[in-house]
């Protein structure tokens, strides 16, 4: 499949024009917080882009935790990709409608199970829709294939290397939660989890990322101000958390087109962090 893979964004119009391709597999990936009060899939069924099929994050994970969308394993998740007609050289394309939440943690996902062939909508639903570009509400399904799946431990981070981090003031940890949440004087949306942030990291709230306008990603030079201004080297490696995993993969998208490709994503968040009792906490700014 020839695409312009230099970069972890697709354009819109790009695969409007290979749309019909049969080694593309686009996803719907939405995905709202609790707060938000929306469906996800139930918007995905009222209007989706014509062939999208839906990835429900919360159905692709590990149901064995009471966290929220954990990874699978690697046979859980290559069981889930293959039902949905995406082989190893499958291209996979995931949007959303929600400022990349959950496009990119799909594309974070395929990445980590050593998936490469995988790309998100510069833009999503809304500039798909905004273009005229074909959507409908049509049932999308496709022949199943067989998907091998890796697995590549240097793009998560877990609990146990999380409490060691803290004793390491020098690896940089970057928050995509919004101020308040950070700061601590806005209240956790999920019950039992504590306020504030782990100490030592900086913050940078996910939604300063993208422009409010198009929905596109912020152009390279305006993401590197943004992450200097964080207080971030982005010559560096980068580790990355949020409320549960999500808007931590959207800096990790925009660290990979500034050439990270190895920010690592802590998966618990701060759900796990947040609800352990022995976990130190910091409040206030960064």
């Amino acid at each position: 499949m020839n695409y312009p893979n230099s970069s972890a964004l697709l354009d819109c119009r790009w695969l409007a024009d290979n749309l019909d391709h049969s080694d593309v597999v686009v996803l719907d990936a939405g995905f709202f917080l609790p707060t938000e009060r929306r469906d996800a899939a139930a918007e995905y069924r009222q209007c989706h882009i014509a062939g999208a099929q839906f990835f429900d994050i919360d159905a692709v994970a590990d149901h064995g935790t009471p966290l929220p969308h954990m990874l699978p394993s690697p046979d859980t998740f290559a069981a889930a990709a293959g039902k949905l007609g995406i082989g190893n050289d499958t291209l996979v394309v995931t949007y959303d409608n929600n400022r990349f939440m959950a496009a990119a943690r799909a594309w974070w996902m395929f990445r980590v199970f050593g998936h490469d062939q995988v790309a998100v909508l510069d833009g999503g639903l809304q500039r798909w829709r905004a273009l005229g570009l074909p959507a409908d509400a049509a049932e999308v399904a496709r022949a199943p294939r067989r998907f091998e799946a890796g697995f590549r431990p240097g793009l998560v981070r877990d609990l146990a290397q999380m409490r060691r981090w803290v004793q390491a003031p020098d690896r940089q940890l970057l928050d995509a939660r919004s101020p308040g949440r950070f700061e601590g004087s806005a209240p956790e949306p999920r019950p039992g989890v504590r306020s504030g942030h782990i100490p030592g990291s900086r913050h940078l709230f996910y939604a300063d990322l993208v422009d409010p306008d198009n929905h596109q990603l912020l152009p390279n030079d305006a993401l590197a101000a943004r992450f200097a201004a964080a207080g971030i080297d982005t010559a560096q490696p980068v580790t990355t958390t949020c409320g549960t995993g999500v808007t931590a993969a959207i800096l990790a998208l925009a660290l990979y087109q500034l050439g990270r490709q190895d920010v690592a994503v802590y998966d618990g968040s701060w759900s796990e962090w947040g609800g352990l009792a022995d976990t130190p906490v910091a409040l206030g700014p960064a």
